[in-house]
């Protein structure tokens, strides 16, 4: 008989998240849900971990990720410049490991840049009681400001949800018990609220809605590389895992006998 894991599950929410899976040079993208490095550099950003620190407790979590809102994808014409005027420097390095200066010198770099804007996951951590207990501990005063992805991409509150009927304040109180998978089915729907008014606009308003979920599984039949091995600068490294993929259906806040308040010409819209 398994040993029960306890869960954390938070909220990443913001009005622009990214999330790098294959980034290179001048061209970041994201991928459609958070990555597991994503999940895994925010947890250790709150418990303050220097990027050399040992992750080796933190990648033996399993990950399960909501979508809840899969947002729309954006990209952003970017551009880089010394704000002294000097040239920029190039990606090559001299024998005493200063950057070069670009030759022939280059006074402004484009690069493109990839967002998810209004997307709302869940992600749900579980492992042993004492490193979730302490990662719990973290997040409600995290060490370093946390990121969804990239450091201006902020997350909105609340981060961490709390099991239904108790509050979030000290004593573990946000900790669920049970696997990724289990725990994502009883988590309410985090739509926004712009979504809801839509969805309330609608002639027939659904009872249930059906998320898709990514879940970490030796027996998956889909891999992703993105667990880390070291966040260290200097030797950044990844490794794969495998993942399963499925469905949940969660419950709306709306009755499906329900009918419209009245008639809105511009329903069909979606407005």
């Amino acid at each position: 008989m398994s040993q029960a894991k306890s869960t954390l599950v938070l909220r990443l929410a913001a009005p622009l998240q990214s999330w790098g899976e294959r980034s290179q040079f001048n061209r970041r993208d994201t991928a459609n849900e958070p990555t597991k490095s994503g999940v895994l550099g925010l947890l250790a950003a709150a418990q303050g971990r220097a990027r050399q620190d040992d992750i080796d407790d933190l990648r033996d979590l399993d990950l399960g990720v909501r979508v809840d809102q899969p947002g729309t994808l954006l990209r952003d014409y970017h551009t880089v410049s010394d704000y002294r005027g000097r040239p920029l420097l190039a990606a090559a390095v001299n024998n005493k490991g200063m950057q070069k200066p670009t030759s022939p010198a280059k006074q402004t770099h484009v690069t493109k840049r990839y967002y998810l804007q209004d997307a709302v996951f869940v992600a749900a951590v579980s492992g042993p009681h004492e490193i979730i207990a302490a990662l719990h501990d973290a997040v409600l005063r995290p060490a370093f400001p946390l990121a969804l992805g990239r450091r201006a991409c902020v997350p909105t509150q609340p981060i961490l949800l709390a099991p239904h009927g108790k509050a979030l304040i000290d004593g573990h109180s946000a900790m669920w018990q049970g696997d990724p998978l289990s725990v994502l089915r009883s988590v309410p729907w985090q739509a926004s609220p712009e979504k809801l008014r839509q969805l309330q606009r609608q002639p027939q308003r659904p009872a249930m809605v059906d998320l898709p979920v990514t879940v970490d599984a030796h027996d998956g039949d889909d891999v992703r590389v993105d667990l880390p091995t070291s966040f260290d600068p200097k030797k950044r490294s990844f490794t794969a895992r495998k993942v399963r993929h499925s469905w949940v259906s969660i419950p709306t806040p709306f009755d499906a006998a329900d009918e419209s308040d009245g008639h809105d010409p511009f329903a069909l819209l979606g407005w």
